[in-house]
C-alpha cells in the first residue's frame, strides 16, 4: 500500500501520524493505554517516525490529541 514517494508528515497530518504509529507497535496499545500515552512520549515517538519531518516546538496539544484520538480509530479497525 505504500507510495514510492510519500510525502514528509508534519503535526497536522493526524492521521498517517497515527496509521503510522498503529503500524509501528501494532495491539501493543489498546484503546486505553493510547489515551494513558504521555504527551512527552508521544513527541517522541512521532519526531522518530522516518517520515516525519516536523519539529519538536511545533507540537501542541491540539495536534496531539488529534493524533491519540486517530491512532484509537485505527487500533478499532484492526481489531
Amino acid at each position: 500500500m505504500s507510495n514510492l514517494y510519500e510525502p514528509p508528515m508534519k503535526w497536522s497530518d493526524h492521521e498517517d501520524i497515527a496509521m503510522a504509529l498503529y503500524e509501528k507497535f501494532g495491539d501493543e496499545f489498546s484503546e486505553n493505554k493510547i489515551y494513558r500515552i504521555r504527551f512527552t512520549d508521544l513527541i517522541e515517538w512521532v519526531l522518530s517516525l522516518p517520515n516525519f519531518e516536523g519539529k519538536r516546538e511545533e507540537a501542541n496539544e491540539g495536534h496531539l490529541e488529534q493524533i491519540q484520538a486517530k491512532w484509537v480509530y485505527e487500533w478499532r479497525d484492526n481489531q
